[in-house]
């Protein structure tokens, strides 16, 4: 025999059913956000891409290959955190939950770039010297704690029982 906790009123079922009826476009709305925010970093990350090829070649065409280089370094390397960013939306879609291991690797991707970068710019021109030399460093060495961190943080994330993996 029910008891009366079990009975459902007439009244309970339509507060139920405005609740799914409103849960379900939340998850429209979700959804929609989603796809535009896949779609407007896919035109970024192909519009970067595109950017540093012509970048590329305008600078080999005026004598300064290596400017040019540098250039697509930066750029190709931003594509690919727009790339993975783009990832990162597509398993939230897919998963309707935020995970942390895709933006763990955006950000190792981040630092990973800036590090190259840094490194690269020291290299070109005039070597660093004085002031600007050890703000390099400071930098680099800030970056690469992020970055032993972050690689940390991935580990114990793999490594933690019933984390679905990305």
């Amino acid at each position: 025999m029910p008891s009366p906790a079990d009975r459902v009123s007439p009244k309970g079922q339509s507060g139920q059913l405005v609740r799914q009826i409103i849960a379900r476009g939340f998850s429209l709305a979700e959804d929609v956000v989603y796809v535009g925010m896949g779609v407007l970093l896919a035109y970024s990350a192909c519009a970067v891409l595109i950017g540093g090829g012509v970048a590329l070649w305008k600078a080999t065409a005026a004598g300064a290959p290596l400017d040019g280089v540098l250039s697509l370094l930066d750029r190709t390397l931003l594509a690919l955190m727009l790339v993975e960013l783009l990832y990162t939306v597509q398993i939230s879609f897919r998963e309707h939950a935020l995970l942390p291991e895709p933006f763990l690797l955006v950000g190792l991707i981040a630092a990973t770039r800036r590090i190259l970068v840094v490194t690269a710019e020291s290299t070109v021109g005039d070597v660093m010297a004085g002031e600007r030399f050890r703000r390099g460093m400071i930098e680099i060495a800030l970056l690469t704690g992020m970055v032993l961190v972050m690689v940390t943080s991935l580990l114990m994330l793999r490594k933690r029982p019933g984390m679905p993996k990305a």
